[in-house]
């Protein structure tokens, strides 16, 4: 017995003999979750790489801040802080250079504070209060503590304040040495051996 052309398309038909399709929804299922791992994957590997990133740039920003704070303390201590001197003869040379046989730029009193820029041969390079500069036997200055006037009509006191009575005053120039500090004031002494109190902001 054959089959005719329509029963034939009934026999090809699935649904005709209680067969069904897999399901579509089920294959695209699994292909979704497949695509959602990997995008979970990929968006976990980024989130790692990114708190890796993190922690590295805060390691190495903390390591640079830690050498630039101990730059800082390192180039604060004396050893590369301006030496600071003072004339010890009542009356010294300066000269242009390293050497007797250079010129007496000018003279300096006892107590004249210097900055030194260089040691060489017993001598030594100086700046003073006006930013000259010139050399000096080292053996004309040591470590005194000392200041020199700035301004004219310095008034000199007779104690640590205005409602002490003007013992005497200077004009710009005026080396003394410091014998002790009370706030904000000086307490000096001349070469000649006069004393008071000035303001440290009449002096360098």
């Amino acid at each position: 017995m054959t089959a005719t052309i329509e029963e034939m398309k009934v026999l090809k038909n699935p649904k005709t003999q209680g067969l069904s399709h897999k399901p579509l929804t089920n294959v695209l299922t699994r292909r979704n979750i497949g695509r959602m791992c990997f995008v979970n994957l990929n968006r976990s590997g980024c989130e790692g790489k990114c708190e890796l990133s993190g922690i590295f740039f805060r390691v190495h920003f903390l390591k640079i801040l830690g050498l630039l704070l101990l730059a800082f303390i390192f180039f604060q201590t004396p050893a590369f802080c301006e030496e600071r001197l003072s004339v010890t003869s009542k009356l010294a040379n300066v000269r242009s250079g390293p050497a007797l046989d250079n010129d007496v730029l000018w003279q300096v009193e006892k107590y004249h504070p210097i900055l030194v820029l260089e040691k060489k041969s017993g001598w030594i390079k100086f700046k003073d209060f006006e930013n000259d500069v010139a050399w000096i036997h080292s053996s004309l200055a040591d470590k005194t503590n000392s200041v020199i006037s700035i301004k004219d009509n310095c008034n000199v006191r007779k104690g640590p304040g205005t409602d002490y009575d003007v013992a005497f005053t200077v004009e710009r120039g005026v080396p003394f040495k410091v014998l002790e500090k009370k706030g904000r004031w000086l307490n000096i002494e001349h070469g000649d051996g006069d004393v008071g109190w000035i303001y440290d902001s009449l002096v360098w």
